[in-house]
């Protein structure tokens, strides 16, 4: 008994010591673990407010599939010269185009606003978490992006619309469990509550992020004869009848597809000639000549469409008009390209520019070409080409490419330059003087 009574005092603060070990490890088994989860806990952040699509795929499959791309695949663009209208906003982080464009122009070192700007259209959650905008700029750089760019939730939580002096976009999105939509009488249902919203069938609702497309975005509306009565989602979400739910043989109203498809509308295209004639630019010449210059006007139109010039997007394509001179006998004897658009170091400083031309309006563009002594002009011809992206200046692109981890992300993002700054036409015209 004696000898328990000289020991316990050892044993006690053996006892004493492991229990301050054990709470020792266990904080720093703790703080491992936190910071291990860290990364992880501001995209959880974000999931909780916009709801992950894979999520509403569980009674959205159709919707679902639109818009990832895997239901119903239009044929590949490229096939038709095009590959502009290739990506679906299920892609507005994940597309490689998106990276390159995006690391090209962080190397000219725009402001966090700037930035935050840039992503708040391709992963809306920016707007309500801009805390977290330059974390999802280092993931979609890494090409691993974890949170959904343009999902269901992006859409299906904006309650309004507003122009500010900071817009585009105008969208204004209402964190919560509503879900805004087109229908009077939404399903009842035990996930989520749901509303009707008269912005789901308005011209403006697109507009807020796709802003150079319509000439007055605060329109609900499209206005003139061709149109009336017609909004964006008319064409560019193609109305199937049924349920928006997965429940089968429901045939109750229609329901628009989910994969926005752009340029491939072929059925309200040709099906209106009159919509054709409108949409497609043209291009007129006011000329004068003299011994030593061919002057004049070259005159871009489009028609009365409420709808922008085709492909007109004011932030990032760029347009070509390439006038040449020619002699009697084909041999150039002048030829200058004009260059319209944005170079990466000017794109969302300052105010958005409008597009190149706007539906209704005519660009006029002067020019006076000079010809060599002797020579005698006997036609012009103009020639309109735009590119999807600018061509980087190539100590840009070069700093771009350093950054790149592999040969193949390099090779992939020369592909990207070669490919998207490629020159495409859209009309011409010749004159004989």
């Amino acid at each position: 008994m004696s000898r328990c009574r000289q020991f316990a005092p050892r044993i006690i603060a053996g006892l004493f010591f492991t229990l301050i070990m054990a709470v020792i490890g266990l904080y720093r088994g703790h703080a491992v673990a936190q910071k291990t989860e860290a990364p992880g806990d501001w995209v959880a952040e974000i999931e909780k407010i916009f709801i992950r699509s894979e999520d509403c795929k569980q009674c959205h499959d159709r919707h679902y599939e639109e818009w990832k791309g895997a239901r119903e695949q239009t044929p590949d663009l490229k096939t038709f010269g095009r590959v502009d209208a290739a990506l679906l906003h299920g892609t507005s982080l994940e597309s490689p185009v998106f990276r390159t464009v995006l690391g090209l122009w962080l190397q000219t070192d725009p402001t966090t606003d700037e930035r935050g700007r840039c992503l708040s259209c391709h992963a809306p959650s920016t707007t309500v978490f801009p805390q977290h905008a330059d974390k999802i700029v280092a993931q979609v750089l890494a090409g691993k992006p974890q949170v959904e760019g343009i999902g269901c939730a992006s859409c299906h939580l904006i309650k309004q619309v507003e122009q500010t002096p900071n817009s585009p976009p105008s969208f204004k999105i209402e964190p919560g469990k509503m879900i805004y939509g087109p229908y009077a009488n939404p399903e009842e249902n035990l996930v989520h509550p749901a509303t009707q919203s008269d912005l789901f069938r308005g011209a403006n609702y697109c507009a807020s992020c796709h802003f150079d497309k319509v000439k007055d975005v605060t329109q609900r509306d499209l206005p003139g004869e061709i149109l009336q009565g017609t909004v964006c989602q008319d064409c560019h979400m193609e109305s199937s009848t049924g349920s928006s739910t997965s429940k089968r043989g429901a045939m109750t109203r229609a329901i628009g597809r989910h994969w926005f498809r752009g340029v491939v509308v072929s059925g309200t295209m040709l099906k209106n000639r009159n919509l054709q004639a409108e949409w497609m630019p043209r291009v007129d010449l006011e000329t004068s000549k003299s011994a030593a210059a061919v002057e004049g006007t070259a005159l871009v139109k489009i028609g009365s469409l409420p709808h922008s010039f085709p492909d007109g997007d004011p932030v990032l394509k760029q347009f070509y008009l390439v006038l040449t001179v020619k002699d009697a006998q084909g041999k150039v004897l002048k030829e200058e390209t004009r260059q319209f658009g944005l170079s990466y170091d000017k794109i969302l400083r300052g105010p958005i520019p409008d597009p190149f031309i706007k539906g209704g309006h005519t660009r006029k563009v002067p020019f006076s070409l000079a010809i060599p002594s002797g020579s005698t002009a006997a036609s012009l011809e103009v020639v309109l080409n735009y590119a999807l992206i600018p061509t980087p200046e190539p100590a840009l692109r070069e700093k771009y490419l350093a950054t790149l981890a592999t040969d193949k992300e390099r090779e992939s993002a020369k592909k990207i330059f070669d490919e998207y700054t490629q020159p495409r036409l859209l009309t011409y015209r010749t004159k004989t003087l």
